[in-house]
């Protein structure tokens, strides 16, 4: 059923409306047979660009959409209510565009990012590595100085739209340590650039999950984003509004999961009631209502903070942390309202809870979310 949202504007509500009547026609009524057959959805991410649903949170005068972030995460939400691949897709494009965004110069934003936020292009992150998650400070892909540029020689990971993207947000070494990390901005057709074949996921299995390698591949020097050596701290300011994308997309997965719950508790019956007027039944319900109702709450606390200023770093950890555990408990709820139905994939119910899975684990897992949290409280 449509969230009854709270918006600061009509503008607002009339987008939240486009975004309904676009996810509904276009996503919807597409959603399992892709997932289902694990084959992209051409022609998806175009139509959500025309619509201007892919640069919502940016300015204008770079052909952003000007939304505050409270508006745009409950797009997020809307769209990931149907299709959480999709809706994932759209969150790290605009954690891709961030970095520039925020600390390119004003020549390199005026060359690129009126591309990037056009709607016609899609852009991917690449900070992790095989053997460096959790830990980015970690990582070993190389950025050799040379003559007009750089040499990029590694492996990057889990790169959502690996191999698909028009541009890769990329992290790469120039130095020892922690502030040995560089930023760039890599395009797809750069010459030593591949991907390896698309992970075997447990779920968003329309879109693909790759590695890339760069096997001394040239990147100029106009292409690094920000100070030699900036790298992390960088990556880790995108990554705080990456976790509050990622928030909002496990609260539209947690609503749909409970939507599905729901109606069907309303139609099915066991000992002559309605199994929603079984108190058990009925109480798990509610529970679950609650949290998707309180996991709300905290990403747009953590995004009207974001909005005004504020710092919002420890917030953004919490709405990610408890969002996403609302999503994988809800989901895996709404399986036990089907009994064995939900355990087949007849319903959506038993994708959704394979879906939830990763919220806990991708732009930094939940234990990672609560070192953030209590460093931040150490610190107070």
């Amino acid at each position: 059923m449509p969230v009854d949202r709270l918006l600061p504007n009509a503008e607002a509500h009339e987008l939240i409306e486009l975004t309904r009547e676009i996810a509904d026609k276009a996503l919807e009524p597409i959603v399992d047979q892709h997932e289902r057959a694990e084959t992209y959805p051409d022609g998806v991410f175009a139509t959500l660009g025309a619509a201007g649903l892919l640069s919502l949170p940016y300015p204008e005068e770079w052909g952003g959409g000007n939304q505050p972030y409270e508006v745009y995460l409950q797009v997020l939400e809307e769209i990931a209510a149907r299709w959480v691949a999709v809706a994932v897709a759209v969150s790290v494009h605009s954690l891709s565009c961030h970095p520039l965004m925020v600390f390119g110069t004003e020549e390199q934003k005026q060359t690129w990012l009126p591309e990037m936020l056009s709607g016609t292009t899609i852009g991917a992150y690449s900070l992790s590595e095989p053997q460096a998650g959790s830990d980015a400070a970690a990582l070993v892909c190389n950025a050799a100085a040379v003559d007009g540029g750089y040499r990029i020689t590694g492996s990057k990971a889990w790169i959502t739209h690996g191999g698909i993207a028009d541009f890769y947000t990329l992290f790469a070494r120039t130095g020892k340590g922690a502030q040995g990390i560089s930023c760039f901005l890599a395009p797809k057709d750069t010459a030593g650039l591949s991907f390896g074949k698309p992970e075997e996921k447990m779920g968003l299995n329309a879109v693909p999950t790759t590695t890339a390698h760069y096997d001394d591949a040239f990147i100029p020097a106009e292409r690094r984003i920000g100070t030699e050596g900036q790298g992390l701290p960088i990556a880790f300011s995108a990554l705080d509004s990456g976790r509050l994308g990622i928030a909002a997309v496990a609260v539209g997965l947690a609503q749909a999961a409970l939507d599905e719950a729901v109606a069907y508790s309303r139609e099915r019956e066991t000992f002559g009631s309605k199994i929603i007027d079984h108190q058990g039944l009925g109480f798990l319900l509610a529970d679950a209502a609650a949290a998707v109702d309180s996991a709300r709450a905290t990403y747009l606390d953590a995004a009207r903070r974001r909005d005004a200023g504020l710092p919002y770093s420890r917030q953004a950890s919490v709405a990610k942390l408890i969002a996403t555990d609302t999503a994988m408990k809800v989901t895996t709820d709404a399986v036990q309202v089907f009994g064995g139905a939900g355990y087949t994939r007849d319903y959506r119910v038993e994708r959704y809870m394979r879906e939830a899975k990763i919220t806990q684990i991708f732009e930094g897992t939940n234990q990672i979310q609560r070192l953030v949290i209590a460093r931040s409280l150490a610190k107070t």
